[in-house]
């Protein structure tokens, strides 16, 4: 058996496409929908715009990840009576979509990064911080999201060449390893954060 080859899709900022948010109450830039049709799709990632308090859609079948993009913070209220608190951007949450949530916003609208995914596959999300470069490695039954948070950073697949990730940029990769890397200045003060997502699928 050959090795297999190394697989990315990269997906610009500018290529998301609108769609009304499920409830009719705001909209969300879709990034990915796999598959492209049909319900329920097992995975997407979009990214909402929240200009005003209020309840989500509801979304039974999946998991959700959530991360603040832009804004002064977002108190998700759910219905068993617990909430999470989004502060700073690159904040994470994750929650179960079958509980009814409610969205309370700390000054003014804010943007957030959504993965939903099936719950009979599983996810691993982390926020990485780093100030220099971060190494990743995906193994054959594995696929990584990489969505640039704050800062331009440069992809590259061992073997390849350097790709360059503007801020909400996405990255989606298969049987690969490689490493992440800022753009900008050493002396540019802070660390750079990406969103990084393990989908390991049941067959």
């Amino acid at each position: 058996m050959g090795v297999p080859t190394p697989k990315i899709q990269i997906i610009r900022r500018n290529a998301f496409k609108t769609t009304p948010w499920k409830n009719g109450g705001g909209v969300t830039h879709e990034a990915i929908r796999v598959p492209e049709s049909g319900d329920p799709f097992r995975w997407r990632v979009s990214v909402a715009h929240i200009d005003a308090p209020g309840p989500f859609s509801e979304f039974p079948q999946h998991n959700r990840k959530m991360v603040l993009l832009k804004g002064a913070g977002i108190d998700l209220r759910f219905a068993d009576g617990t909430h999470k608190v989004l502060k700073k951007i690159g904040d994470l949450a994750e929650f179960d979509g079958a509980v009814a949530t409610h969205c309370e916003l700390s000054n003014g609208p804010c943007v957030d990064l959504n993965l939903m995914v099936l719950k009979s596959d599983g996810v691993s999300v982390r926020v990485e911080r780093f100030i220099e470069a971060t190494a990743f490695n995906v193994a054959r039954i594995e696929t990584l999201i990489v969505f640039a948070i704050d800062r331009r950073v440069n992809l590259t697949v061992t073997g390849g060449k350097p790709v360059a990730l503007e801020p909400w940029d996405m990255a989606v990769l298969s049987h690969c390893s490689g490493k992440l890397q800022r753009l900008e200045s050493a002396n540019k003060s802070g660390s750079t954060s990406v969103f990084l997502a393990t989908l390991k699928f049941v067959s």
